[in-house]
């Protein structure tokens, strides 16, 4: 799975109508409608503000589009379906239309919105995803320089410390590194 980094904007003109392929980041579903309600709020003389998202939550792999009054298929689902075949998750892509006037029909609608949404992917800066964990981990004074050298081999960090009687680490680090550093540290 992959994510996006940073938001991009590409923009269009198909027939008289005006394309904007918008590709943002979000880690809530929450997040998502934040940023199309806001998108709403900036184009409110916009014909359609067509949309889709994957997000992983806790819940697991939470996926929607809307066509958003294009005829039904043509619009969402082809954005989606670009979204799934670039294994893209905690994204949302948005295309805004101002009609032009020709209509497009459904195949070009689909074309359209494809290709719009194809261009605003391959200009985003895209990167592997990679599940992080937050972890407590109690360790003796003695322990924490290894405990420093062992997060940096394997990807993590200190996030908070807590020095008593021993030492109280919230530590973050890749989930697929857990198994190594708990072998040192039992």
């Amino acid at each position: 799975m992959k994510i996006v980094v940073t938001a991009c904007e590409v923009e269009e003109s198909i027939k008289k109508s005006r394309f904007i392929g918008l590709i943002a980041p979000c880690q809530t579903e929450r997040d998502g409608l934040l940023f199309l309600n806001g998108l709403h709020a900036q184009h409110p003389n916009a014909s359609h503000i067509v949309y889709a998202y994957r997000i992983q939550s806790p819940n697991g792999l939470i996926c929607r589009f809307n066509d958003a009054g294009e005829p039904s298929g043509t619009a969402g689902k082809p954005i989606f379906q670009h979204l799934e075949g670039k294994q893209l998750i905690n994204v949302v892509v948005a295309v805004i239309r101002y009609f032009g006037g020709v209509k497009l029909g459904a195949g070009g609608l689909t074309r359209a919105y494809g290709n719009i949404t194809k261009q605003v992917i391959e200009s985003a800066d895209i990167v592997d995803y990679i599940e992080m964990l937050n972890l407590q981990l109690t360790l003796d004074y003695n322990q924490l320089q290894m405990l420093e050298y062992q997060l940096k081999k394997l990807d993590g960090s200190i996030l908070h410390q807590d020095f008593a009687e021993q030492v109280q680490n919230q530590i973050k680090i890749p989930k697929h590194n857990l198994e190594a550093l708990m072998l040192i540290f039992q």
